[in-house]
């Protein structure tokens, strides 16, 4: 990854993410002693990073143990093998006919239940998997982006006082965006992202409180990122006036 000295600011993301080769690390390493504003960006990329990384653990759901442990309660051992002796021809052997079935048919729901709950159980690691799953692909993305060579990052400040920056690659055709500092917008709203192309605002995603976001799009042919407050559902064109309108890095 290699930039040109007056560049060096642009550094922090793929700092933080460990993407630089030994020579660049030094030189940033250097740098980052006496630039109070790159310790701060690569503090933010670390936290978020950090967070992406966290939500890929899954633990498991607090009634998984208390349903396993109530459906064992439920299960009898099973009694020692011993020879079955001739089934009587008399009536006193009905009795033991129904108390074998009542037990055959009490292990067979105990079974069931059991059977029911690996069943549940099963789906939630799988849904678990797909989150984490999900969790990495975005975290691959944004370190790509990041850690591009041809990666620009700009700073601004919403209307609302929160610190931005965003990271663009033509390479990788995305942009990344991250806040710190964004107040928890109003119940029933939400903060939408948009990308100006040429004086249309098109949507690029959302983003919920202090974090990193992938924007969605291609920002090539964009000048300009967009922050408004919208509804929670989202909106096809801005409803409210911008919080935030930065020119995406040259």
């Amino acid at each position: 990854m290699k930039q040109h000295q007056s560049d060096i600011h642009a550094l922090a993301a793929a700092y933080a993410l460990n993407a630089l080769d030994p020579a660049e690390r030094d030189a940033f390493g250097d740098h980052l002693r006496r630039c109070d504003d790159c310790r701060t960006e690569v503090a933010e990329f670390g936290a978020t990073a950090a967070r992406l990384a966290r939500a890929v653990a899954q633990d498991p759901p607090p009634p998984v143990k208390q349903r396993t442990i109530s459906a064992i309660d439920g299960v009898r051992q099973l009694p020692p093998r011993v020879p079955v002796p001739t089934p009587a021809t008399s009536l006193t052997g009905s009795p033991r006919r129904r108390t074998g079935s009542l037990a055959l048919a009490a292990c067979l729901a105990a079974a069931a239940s059991l059977g029911g709950l690996a069943a549940w159980q099963h789906q939630q690691n799988a849904d678990s998997q797909q989150r984490a799953l999900q969790v990495r692909q975005q975290l691959d993305a944004v370190g790509a982006v990041l850690a591009a060579p041809d990666s620009r990052t700009a700073h601004g400040r919403t209307a609302n006082g929160a610190l931005t920056s965003v990271v663009t690659s033509d390479r990788q055709h995305k942009a990344v965006f991250t806040a710190t500092g964004l107040p928890d917008p109003a119940p029933g709203k939400t903060y939408q992202l948009w990308l100006d192309h040429k004086g249309t605002m098109r949507p690029a995603g959302f983003i919920r409180t202090d974090g990193t976001v992938l924007l969605d799009g291609d920002p090539s042919d964009a000048t300009a990122i967009g922050l408004t407050l919208e509804p929670a559902a989202g909106s096809a064109q801005p409803t409210s006036d911008p919080l935030l309108l930065m020119d995406l890095p040259a």
